[in-house]
């Protein structure tokens, strides 16, 4: 259902296009998956066993969203509607349109920076500042990244009425856009290697392959949503909360009219918020996490030093919440979905102090967001050799303050290399800008000096927050994993915990023999989702901590690119 945000309003009478033959309509700034969703169209691909699958991450990272839109296979969810598309689901064995290589269109520059969100935007503001010659790539079509993710093109905006988030992220855009830094947009890196002193990218971008050299790299690539995977989770209609809200505040679009919001926090309340501020009925929040008590006192302390407006600003929306009457579920999660051919229902469950569920409630639903947490995007680092820990169930990557890594040109800002939230972006990706910048220049004026102590202050500020906010939110683990053997464990190829419990019993201990016996992993995600999943598994068998080599090697392409691409940065 299409709803209607403060500032923000669809411009035009709107257009069509056609998805299986039949007539969708669509306003300009909407995305495909935008479109589909509003017109009740779930289903955008066919699995190999038949089954349908929809709209998940919303972030271009799962790749369920897949259609083939004039012939070619793109990702509904990256993809802008136009009228007369002739837009069909992604069949289980699509061919693939071929087009012929052309030659990489090769760039070269003092400063890459992959990603425009928080982080990256800031980093490219912190470079141009400094007066280096700065390139920044994002995947989407503007910039703003996950948390600062703008209205589509095509959206008239008066920006005296849009919301404070949607104000500073615009703001910020528009300084770097001023700045002269240039920005590709639509722009992905699927390849990254070290050449003679310079990092190189191998990029597609809208017209073409892409060849980028620069002397500094900072990786501002953002964070996804970590799996929860139950019976029930691949239905369409279950998203990840990230891709609820981009469907919401990107392209005006509910993801439907009853929602049930489920996870672990304090993005599963803004989006419950955002939704019942727009019209739209939430069910319940499902949060994992014990309701706050006296013993929270200190986390919430930490809360305020480090950022009290924040704090005012979720006890807002806390209060918006009761005033509407959605149930917030504190120690509960939800176990399975079920529906036919979509989500229909869905059972939340009480989580005990021992991490066991109590009974369960099922509630009428159309869609569901899950938000369990967050996991870096550190594919590109990983790539390159970065070092690495394992934390929080996956790969962080070991830097320091300014994002500098243990490879020498490399940096790594903001929540693709370990969670920290957007004030940490903003200013870690300050700093690792303004480090590039030292580096080449070998000095940098007294200004940009002074402000990078104010963004390390900002840095420890928003850290404290980020520790008071997850001992907040520290959810109970569950004592008994809710996927059976016969739950859906790498997304993409349908491979299911059962298969892969066989094999570790068998004595597969290593993820890459169990990808070529399986092909989990193989498909259009590359393992980010089922990647973790795995680790964790085989850890648990042997008795020890998972580590980064329990996860599959990291090989290009790490992202959805095309085979001209591929053979034009081969010339």
């Amino acid at each position: 259902m299409r709803v209607d945000l403060p500032g923000i309003d669809r411009s035009g009478t709107g257009f069509h296009f056609r998805f299986a033959g039949r007539p969708v309509q669509a306003f300009a700034g909407e995305s495909l998956a935008a479109a589909l969703t509003a017109s009740g169209e779930l289903v955008t691909r066919t699995t190999a066993a038949g089954d349908g699958r929809g709209i998940f991450c919303g972030m271009g990272v799962c790749g369920e969203c897949a259609v083939l839109v004039d012939g070619e296979m793109r990702r509904a969810c990256m993809t802008a509607a136009a009228p007369d598309l002739a837009v069909e689901p992604a069949p289980a064995l699509a061919q693939p349109h071929v087009r012929e290589a052309g030659e990489a269109h090769a760039l070269a520059c003092d400063l890459l920076v992959i990603g425009a969100g928080p982080a990256g935007l800031a980093a490219a503001e912190a470079g141009r500042a400094a007066g280096l010659d700065v390139v920044l790539i994002d995947e989407r079509s503007q910039p703003g990244g996950q948390y600062f993710k703008q209205p589509g093109k095509g959206f008239a905006v008066d920006a005296g009425r849009i919301d404070a988030q949607f104000a500073e992220g615009r703001a910020l855009a528009a300084r770097v856009a001023a700045s002269g830094a240039r920005l590709l947009a639509g722009t992905l890196a699927w390849s990254a290697r070290q050449e003679a002193g310079a990092v190189l990218i191998d990029a597609q971008g809208p017209d073409g392959a892409i060849s980028i050299r620069a002397r500094r790299l900072v990786i501002a690539a953002g964070a996804m949503e970590k799996p929860w995977p139950m019976p029930g989770w691949t239905l369409p209609g279950v998203m990840t909360t990230g891709a609820g809200q981009t469907l919401l505040r990107a392209g005006l679009v509910a993801p439907g009219a009853r929602v049930l919001v489920a996870g672990n926090g304090p993005l599963n309340l803004q989006l419950a918020d955002e939704l019942v501020r727009a019209g739209v009925r939430v069910v319940a929040v499902a949060e994992q996490a014990p309701r706050p008590g006296p013993a929270h006192l200190g986390a919430v302390a930490a809360m305020l030093m480090g950022h009290p407006a924040l704090v005012a600003a979720g006890a807002v929306q806390l209060a918006r919440l009761a005033r509407a009457g959605v149930p917030v579920r504190h120690g509960h999660v939800v176990t399975q979905a079920a529906g036919d051919g979509r989500v229909e229902r869905a059972m939340i469950a009480p989580v005990g102090r021992d991490g066991r569920l109590g009974e369960g409630q099922w509630l009428e639903i159309d869609a569901l967001c899950i938000g369990a947490g967050f996991q870096p995007q550190a594919e590109i680092a990983r790539l390159l050799g970065c070092a690495l820990a394992w934390r929080d169930g996956g790969p962080v990557v070991v830097r320091d303050d300014d994002g500098r890594t243990s490879v020498d040109a490399v940096f790594v800002a903001g929540d693709g290399g370990g969670l920290g939230g957007a004030r940490a972006a903003l200013a870690q990706g300050w700093l690792a800008g303004a480090a590039a910048a030292r580096d080449l220049l070998g000095s940098l004026p007294a200004p940009l000096l002074g402000e990078m102590a104010r963004r390390q202050a900002a840095l420890a500020r928003a850290r404290r927050f980020q520790s008071g906010l997850w001992r907040l939110f520290a959810p109970v683990p569950l004592a008994v994993p809710l996927a059976t053997a016969d739950t859906v464990l790498c997304r993409c190829e349908g491979v299911r915990f059962g298969a892969v419990d066989a094999l570790i019993t068998a004595g597969n201990s290593d993820p890459g023999s169990i990808k070529r016996a399986t092909r989990l992993g193989m498909g259009r995600c590359q393992g980010r989702y089922c990647g973790p999943l795995l680790a964790a598994r085989l850890a648990q068998q042997a008795g020890r901590p998972a580590t980064a080599d329990d996860l599959f090697a990291p090989r290009p392409p790490f992202k959805p690119t095309t085979l001209a691409a591929i053979a034009a940065a081969a010339k």
